[in-house]
C-alpha cells in the first residue's frame, strides 16, 4: 500500500533555529492521527510542510509520492489554527467561494455538514462565536474530495460543547480512503478520534505507534504518555 505522507530525513530552519530535525515517518489510509506536542514543538511547521506551503531545508517530503508542491495540493487540504473566511462572508458565501475554488468540493456534503453542525447559510461569518467558526472551518476542510485532511489545533479554545461536535464531525465525515492528521497539545479531550499518534518534541519524533498498542501493551492512555514524554 502506498503512503499518503512519507518524511525521510525532513529539517526545517528558520535563521539559526531549527523548528524540525530530522524527522521521518510514514503514514497509510484509513487513520485518524493525531500529531501531539506542546507549544513550539515543531507541529505547525511539519503541517504547514505537509501542505506544501514552504519547502523542507532538507530532506524529503511526498504526498501520494509526489513531493510536496503545488502537485501535491491538489490532494491536500489543510485548515490551519486561523480561520481562512473573511469578515463580510456569510456561511454560504464561504461554502460558495470554496465551491468555486476547488473542483474536488463536494457541495451536497457541505449541505449536509452544516445541518448536523447546526450553521446556518444566511450567518455572518463575523457574528458566529469562535466554537462555531472552527465548525465552519472544519466544514470547509472535510467537503473537498482530497487524499491528505492537515487540521491544525482544530479545538484550541473552543469550548467543550463545539468540541463534542467537532470531534464527532470528524469521526463521521472524514473519508477513509484517506489520511487525516490532527496537531493538537490538548490531548485528553481527542484522544478517543485517534487510530495511531506522532509524538514530537523539540523538533524531534520521538514516538510513532498504534494508539491500541499503547493502553494495551503500555496500560496507560496517551495523554498520560504525553505527559510522561513531556514532563521531562
Amino acid at each position: 500500500m502506498e503512503s499518503i505522507l512519507e518524511l525521510s530525513g525532513v529539517s526545517k530552519s528558520y535563521g539559526a533555529k531549527r523548528a524540525l530535525d530530522d524527522v521521518s515517518f510514514s503514514i497509510q489510509s484509513g487513520k485518524i492521527i493525531g500529531l501531539l506536542g506542546s507549544n513550539g514543538s515543531g507541529k505547525s511547521t511539519l503541517m504547514k510542510l505537509a501542505a506544501g506551503l514552504m519547502q523542507p531545508s532538507s530532506g524529503k517530503l511526498l504526498v501520494c509520492g509526489e513531493p510536496s508542491g503545488q502537485r501535491s495540493k491538489a490532494v491536500t487540504s489543510f485548515m490551519p489554527d486561523k480561520p481562512l473566511t473573511e469578515s463580510w462572508m456569510r456561511v454560504k458565501d464561504a461554502i460558495g467561494f470554496y465551491k468555486d475554488f476547488y473542483a474536488d468540493f463536494d457541495a451536497a456534503k457541505a449541505e449536509e455538514m452544516l445541518q448536523f453542525m447546526n450553521l446556518k447559510p444566511l450567518d455572518k461569518v463575523n457574528t458566529l462565536s469562535k466554537g462555531m467558526n472552527e465548525r465552519l472551518q472544519l466544514t470547509l476542510a472535510l467537503c473537498r474530495n482530497a487524499k491528505l485532511y492537515l487540521l491544525d489545533e482544530p479545538i484550541g479554545g473552543v469550548d467543550p460543547v463545539a468540541r463534542e461536535k467537532i470531534l464527532d464531525a470528524i469521526v463521521k465525515y472524514y473519508n477513509e480512503d484517506s489520511c487525516l492528521i490532527v496537531s493538537t497539545h490538548l490531548v485528553r479531550d481527542i484522544e478517543r478520534i485517534f487510530d495511531e499518534v506522532l509524538l514530537i518534541k523539540n523538533g524531534k519524533l520521538v514516538l510513532q505507534e498504534e494508539v491500541e498498542t499503547i493502553r494495551f501493551s503500555q496500560g496507560k492512555s496517551v495523554d498520560e504518555l504525553f505527559k510522561e514524554v513531556f514532563a521531562e
